[in-house]
């Protein structure tokens, strides 16, 4: 009978839990599915050819955000190409030289400091040490903001994914006598390389919206410019400017550029997860 008793109970509390559960789950996904919709349904009149071929208007006139894309892209993608060989280098000493001794855990402590640091802080910190020495804004200090932010995403992903590659295929390479760079390079690599990928990919969509640190380095500029020297237009910080003006037509244009921003994020995280996966 006690037995009993305290089957009921628990079968009692596991309902109670798994009803307060859904209730939350579908308290979160009400906010995102609301966010994105409004999103969406204000956006969408913006996301027209001309927000990729024209130049930000004035106020009052007709344009879009080439030049903000064209920055955004050349920005990200600098970003990433500075921080991903830094990430990957030293994910692999983490995971596969720095077994013993001090350095490897103090910098993994480290990379998690950084990994959870708000993005303004490290926007400051390259507006103090590059910005301020060089007397101006440019599009590769907001390169290099971004790049410390692509860093610690990419390095712990190579940290975890070259640690779930077995010992055996390690030791079945050094039996053959390949020496330690190549059973990192051709085996481990290879074998780690999809999550690698899907590490690279979600610092990439982390970036792609980040406008704090871009306020502090590239600033912004209303015309096309490939000078990686001089300000340079991006999307985050044009969404910005745009959204607190009191015109209609910006207020529209933003709306515009934080629906692209957002259907960019979220393709590039449904592919990291199909690779991930896979």
């Amino acid at each position: 009978m006690s037995t009993n008793a305290i089957y009921l109970r628990r079968k009692r509390m596991n309902r109670v839990m798994m009803t307060v559960s859904t209730a939350a789950l579908g308290f979160g996904l009400f906010w995102l599915l609301w966010i994105i919709g409004v999103l969406l349904w204000e956006g969408a009149s913006a996301l027209r050819p001309s927000l990729f071929t024209q130049m930000t208007p004035p106020p009052g006139g007709d344009g879009g955000l080439a030049n903000a894309i064209y920055g955004s892209v050349l920005m990200a993608g600098a970003g990433t190409l500075i921080g991903t060989p830094i990430g990957i280098l030293a994910g692999t000493y983490l995971a596969e030289y720095g077994q013993r001794g001090w350095l490897a855990p103090a910098t993994r402590f480290i990379n998690d400091v950084l990994l959870s640091a708000p993005s303004i802080v490290i926007g400051l910190f390259v507006y103090t040490v590059y910005v301020a020495r060089v007397g101006h804004f440019s599009g590769w200090a907001g390169a290099f903001a971004l790049a410390i932010i692509v860093i610690p995403v990419v390095v712990r992903t190579t940290d975890d994914m070259l640690k779930l590659v077995p010992n055996s295929l390690r030791e079945a390479a050094a039996a053959l006598g390949a020496p330690t760079w190549k059973i990192v390079t051709m085996v481990c690599y290879r074998a780690a390389r999809s999550g690698i990928v899907t590490g690279i990919l979600l610092a990439v969509a982390r970036i792609a919206g980040e406008t704090a640190p871009l306020l502090f380095t590239a600033l912004n500029n209303q015309f096309w410019s490939s000078d990686m020297n001089r300000p340079m237009a991006n999307l985050p910080v044009v969404i910005f400017q745009f959204a607190m003006s009191p015109y209609d037509d910006w207020h529209r244009l933003a709306w515009g550029g934080a629906a692209l921003i957002t259907l960019l994020v979220l393709a590039i995280n449904i592919a990291a997860r199909s690779l991930f996966r896979k």
